[in-house]
């Protein structure tokens, strides 16, 4: 499980794919996201603005799973 630490209090799912080099574009993500490849907290997730916070959990099917923590 790879942790990726944010500077916000929340970001967008589309956003955090980026952060973490899931995927290279906005566009990239958009796809995986709409495609039902990426779970938030164990449910399939197709919204990529959804607002995800420190503690959540993001897996990416074919990539493996993220958790999200605050940047200190």
């Amino acid at each position: 499980m790879q942790e990726v630490k944010i500077r916000t209090a929340t970001i967008q799912l589309d956003q955090l794919l980026k952060w973490a080099n899931v995927v290279s574009s906005g566009a990239e993500a958009k796809i995986m996201i709409q495609s039902g490849l990426v779970s938030l907290n164990g449910e399939v997730e197709t919204r990529r603005a959804k607002k995800v916070v420190p503690g959540d959990v993001v897996t990416i099917q074919g990539y493996g799973t993220i958790k999200v923590a605050a940047e200190t």
